[in-house]
C-alpha cells in the first residue's frame, strides 16, 4: 500500500495547437484511499490514470508512489495492478490460470500461486469457476476474474479504468457495491476512473472532477453535491442535474418568472461585491416543490413525466425574461401531474439555492 501524488503533472499531445490532455494536475491520494476520477469524455481522466500506470508519458511535472518519483520508471517497476474495461483475459487459459499468470511470470512457487488464487476466488465468489475458460463466463464473472488477477499480485495501488462499462444496469449496481466493499476490506490505495457520476458518488471516499484536462474540484461526494466549486461541477454531479439558469438579481433576491426567490444576505453581498446584476442561479430538482395557487411560484408547462416509483421527475418550460427555460422538479411519485398540465413551482428553502459567477462560473459563497 502507498500514497500517490500528482505534482503539476501534464500530458501534452502534439498538434497545432498542442493539446493538453492533462494540464498541471496536482492531486494527493492517501494510503488506503479510494479516489474516483470522473468527468465527461475527453476530460483527461483515463489519460491521468494511464500516466500513473506508466502507459502515457508525463511531459511536465512528476508522479510519485509511496514517496518515490516514478515519472520515468517503466510500468512493471511501479508496483501497480490495472483493471481494464475490456477484461483483457487470455481465452485459452482457465480462470485459475488467468488469475495466477502474473505470479507465474515472477516464478512464484506453484503452491503459493494456488493458495493466493484460491483466496482471491473466495473473496470474489469465483471458486466454482476456477476450471472454466472465459468464454463460459458472463460479463460480470469475467470482470471479477480481471479483479482477481489484480488482487493476487498484492500491489501497492489498484488502478481501474471504467471496469463496469460493459455490464448491464442491474449488474453494475451490484458490482460497484462489491468493489467498494472489497476495497474497504483490502485497504489498498485505489484510483477508479468513470464517466458515470452516480458511480463516483456511491463508491469513492473522495471524487476528483476533471474537465478539459483541468482539475475542477476534489472532495467528498457530499461536499461536491452540497457545495460545488463552480457551475460545471454543480451541473455534472447529481442525477438529475442541478437546474442552472442565468437570472437577474434585485435587492431582495433572484428574479424568476413570477417568482422572487429571497436570498441570504451573504449571497446577495457576495454578488453585489462583484458588481453583478445577474447570476447563474442553481437549484436541485428536490429543492423545488409544487405550490398552491395562492403561494408564490412560477408557472411550468409539464412536457415530460418520468415515473421512478417513489419519485417522479417533471420536465417543463418556464418563462424567464424573453426566453423559455427548462426545469426539472422531483415530486411524489404517487400523484404526479399529467403531461401537458400547467403547474406552479416554488423553491422549498432559499438556503438550498446556489449562486455562480455568470462569466467565470465560480461559486459566489463558501
Amino acid at each position: 500500500m502507498a500514497e500517490v501524488a500528482y505534482d503539476k503533472a501534464s500530458r501534452i499531445f502534439s498538434g497545432n495547437p498542442p493539446v493538453r490532455a492533462v494540464d498541471e494536475l496536482s492531486l494527493d491520494v492517501a494510503d488506503g484511499e479510494f479516489l474516483v476520477l470522473v468527468g465527461p469524455s475527453g476530460s483527461g481522466k483515463s489519460t491521468a490514470l494511464r500516466m500513473l500506470a506508466g502507459l502515457e508519458d508525463v511531459d511536465e511535472g512528476a508522479i510519485k508512489i509511496g514517496g518515490k518519483d516514478v515519472t520515468n520508471v517503466p510500468p512493471k517497476g511501479r508496483d501497480i495492478a490495472m483493471v481494464f474495461q475490456s477484461y483483457a483475459l487470455y481465452p485459452h487459459m482457465t480462470v485459475a490460470e488467468n488469475m495466477g499468470f502474473a505470479l507465474k511470470l515472477r516464478k512464484v512457487a506453484k503452491e503459493e500461486i494456488k493458495q493466493k488464487v484460491a483466496e482471491a476466488a473466495a473473496m470474489l465468489d469465483l471458486t466454482k469457476y476456477l476450471d472454466r475458460k472465459p468464454k463460459a463466463l458472463s460479463g460480470g464473472q469475467r470482470q471479477r476474474v480481471a479483479m482477481g488477477r489484480a488482487i493476487v499480485r498484492e500491489p501497492s495501488v489498484f488502478l481501474m479504468d471504467e471496469p463496469l462499462s460493459n455490464l448491464d444496469a442491474k449488474l453494475r449496481v451490484e458490482t460497484r457495491a462489491n468493489i467498494a466493499a472489497l476495497q474497504q476490506r483490502l485497504g489498498t490505495t485505489t484510483i477508479y476512473v468513470t464517466h458515470d457520476q452516480v458511480e463516483a458518488m456511491t463508491m469513492g471516499h473522495r471524487v476528483a472532477v476533471l474537465k478539459d484536462g483541468l482539475l475542477q474540484q476534489c472532495d467528498t461526494p457530499r461536499a461536491l453535491y452540497d457545495k460545488p466549486a463552480n457551475a460545471f461541477v454543480a451541473g455534472f454531479m447529481g442525477s438529475p442535474a442541478m437546474n442552472l439558469k442565468t437570472v437577474p438579481l434585485t435587492a431582495e433576491g433572484a428574479k424568476l418568472d413570477g417568482l422572487l426567490v429571497p436570498l441570504e444576505r451573504t449571497k446577495l453581498d457576495a454578488a453585489s461585491g462583484k458588481g453583478l446584476s445577474e447570476v447563474v442561479f442553481g437549484v436541485r430538482p428536490e429543492s423545488l416543490a409544487l405550490v398552491g395557487d395562492g403561494e408564490p411560484g412560477m408557472e411550468m408547462a409539464v412536457e415530460l413525466v418520468e415515473e421512478l416509483g417513489a419519485d417522479a421527475l417533471l420536465h417543463g418550460a418556464v418563462r424567464i425574461g424573453d426566453s423559455s427555460e427548462r426545469f426539472v422538479v422531483r415530486v411524489d411519485g404517487r400523484t404526479p401531474p399529467a403531461l401537458g398540465q400547467t403547474v406552479k413551482v416554488g423553491v422549498r428553502d432559499a438556503s438550498e439555492v446556489h449562486l455562480f459567477h455568470p462569466e467565470t462560473g465560480l461559486r459566489l459563497t463558501d
